[in-house]
Parts: C-alpha cells; sequence; structure tokens
C-alpha cells in the first residue's frame, strides 16, 4: 500500500511520464483520499500530474475511487448536479440563479463546492444570503428543491486534496474531477465547465468513457452558468453520447447592465429581483435552462427504457487499452 511505484511512472516529465492504466489510477487515488499517502507523496502526487497532464482513463480511475468514498445522495429522480468550485472574481456568481431556475421547474437540484481560494465569492455564500444555508448531511434532494453541500461532506478526504491548492499553489486532478463527478445514488445530470479549450476535449471524452448523462459548456469564470453575455456553446451527453444543443453566438459580448456586483448580498438581491420579474433573465442563462429541462428529460426517458445501476448506467465500464 504505497504509491511510490506510481509516482516512479508519472512523475517523470511531460515527455518521460507514463500513463497509468484505470485500475492503477483508481489505487492511487484511493490511498490518496484515504490518506495512506505522505503529504509528501501527494504533493509528488499533485506536482507531477500538474507537468503530465490527466488522461480520460485516468481520470475515469480517479472518479472510480471517489465514487466508493462518496457519501452518495439518494434518489433516482435524475437530479440536476452543479459543481461551485470557482466562485466569482469579477462577474457575479450566478450559478444560484440557474439553480432556483431549474427548481421552479420542477426539477430537484444539487448544488457542491468548496473554497479553495478566499479571494472569491462562493455560490454557497450567495445561496446564504437567499436563506439556503449549506446542507450538513447528503440527504435527498426533493423535486423542485435546490440544495448546497459542502464538497467535505460528501468526500471529506476530496475536500483535503482540493485544499493542498493552498499549500503548493497549483490546481490538481481534484479540481477537475469535481466538474465531473456524479454524487448521486442514481443517474444525475451533471452541468461541467471549462474555461479553457483543452480542458474541452478531455472533459467530453471523460462523460464519454464514463458514459455519463451531462451539460458541456465554457462557464462563467470557471462556474456551470451560462455567460449572461454571451450564449456559448453547448453540448449535452445521455449515456455518454454526445449531441450538439447550442451553438456559440456570434460576435461579441455584449452589455447586461443589470448585472450586480460580485457581493454576495448584491447577487442574491438581483436573483430575487429576477425570480420576481422586476429584473430581465439574460437570455443565455434561460437559454441554459430549455436545454437542461431537455435534456433531463432524455435522462428520465432512457432510464425508463433501459433502468439504471448506481453508476448511472446499465452498460459495463469499458476497460483501458492494453
Amino acid at each position: 500500500m504505497a504509491i511510490d511505484h506510481y509516482l516512479r511512472q508519472v512523475g517523470r516529465g511531460r515527455d518521460g511520464a507514463r500513463a497509468l492504466e484505470r485500475t492503477q489510477a483508481g489505487d492511487l487515488f484511493g490511498q490518496v483520499l484515504d490518506g495512506i499517502a505522505s503529504d509528501l507523496e501527494v504533493g509528488a502526487f499533485c506536482m507531477a500530474m500538474r507537468f503530465k497532464g490527466e488522461t480520460p482513463i485516468e481520470m475515469a480511475g480517479f472518479l472510480d475511487a471517489t465514487r466508493q468514498r462518496t457519501h452518495l445522495v439518494a434518489g433516482d429522480e435524475a437530479p440536476v448536479v452543479l459543481p461551485c468550485y470557482n466562485g466569482a472574481r469579477k462577474l457575479p456568481g450566478l450559478t444560484p440563479l440557474l439553480a432556483l431556475l431549474l427548481a421552479r421547474h420542477g426539477a430537484p437540484v444539487l448544488l457542491h463546492g468548496a473554497a479553495t481560494e478566499s479571494a472569491r465569492v462562493t455560490a454557497a455564500m450567495v445561496m446564504a444570503e437567499l436563506g439556503m444555508p449549506a446542507r450538513s448531511s447528503a440527504g435527498p434532494v426533493a423535486p423542485g428543491e435546490a440544495a448546497f453541500l459542502p464538497t467535505g461532506v460528501l468526500c471529506p478526504g476530496l475536500e483535503r486534496l482540493l485544499q493542498v491548492r493552498r499549500a503548493i499553489g497549483v490546481r490538481n486532478p481534484a479540481h477537475s474531477l469535481v466538474k465531473l463527478m456524479n454524487p448521486c445514488a442514481g443517474r444525475a445530470l451533471v452541468v461541467g465547465c471549462h474555461t479553457h479549450l483543452e480542458y474541452q476535449a478531455s472533459m467530453s471524452a471523460t462523460f464519454e468513457l464514463m458514459h455519463a448523462d451531462a451539460l458541456l459548456l465554457r462557464g462563467t469564470e470557471g462556474e456551470p452558468v451560462a455567460d449572461p453575455r454571451r450564449t456559448p456553446g453547448m453540448t449535452g451527453y445521455v449515456g455518454g453520447v454526445p449531441r450538439t444543443l447550442q451553438d456559440q453566438q456570434a460576435g461579441g459580448l455584449r452589455p447586461v447592465p443589470e448585472l450586480p456586483s460580485t457581493d454576495a448580498g448584491d447577487t442574491a438581491r438581483y436573483i430575487e429581483a429576477v425570480l420576481a420579474g422586476r429584473l430581465p433573465l439574460p437570455e443565455p442563462i434561460a437559454v441554459q435552462v430549455e436545454h437542461l429541462l431537455e435534456l433531463r428529460r432524455l435522462v428520465l426517458a432512457d432510464s425508463a427504457r433501459h433502468g439504471t445501476d448506481r453508476h448511472g448506467t446499465d452498460r459495463p465500464q469499458p476497460e483501458p487499452p492494453r
């Protein structure tokens, strides 16, 4: 039970490193999450993967290990899952608005996240201002409800790994994994987002490999909500099969004068005004809501036809190439 032999494989730099097989990646990541690996080994793992980058097969192994250690949220209503890890920096954090709009249409919505940079305003802060503080246990989310779960409630080991960023100053595989994982016992519609195009391809490949139900888009400063100034391209996945839902809106960014500051209280008051109809809903977010509701309908229909297991698919997971 040690990860040093894995470090020798992945830690030889961009050109000399070799990718892990799925089972190897799962074993390595499981030891990291369980606290078996030393702090020095964890730091070496984070830096090695930062230089090498994760392959989709490695990420699938990391996801396998995480799922085995996650307090899964019960339910079979295909919740919409919104990973909230980047927070607001220059633009207001409108992920809670997206969540409440989806809940208004009857969808169960699970937000999860953790703050890894102190300077940003998190979705949890905005939710608290809206009178919906974070939950302390991983209970089911009802249709028409939006709930925020801290990562530490779902998987304490994953929360510890995310916080390594504060010590070494760079992201690690956990920061990509949280935007891909399904923390629910059954099928769930995960809204994954990227900020750089190189992550779009790797996230898409991982969703396909994991037979995921998901929507992938370029988010707002790393949050899974459409930029209110321009509609991004969106790709949907049902059982891992991709389909183009939306092309990126042509032209430049359009001003939205009603947008609030990044302050949590200002953002909450803006969200309340939009929900009450006193301010207009930005068109890109309205488009995202429509696509998510339709995609969730397809997931529920597919689940009714084919059934589902705890991983959200009745199809076997593919083995890595040898």
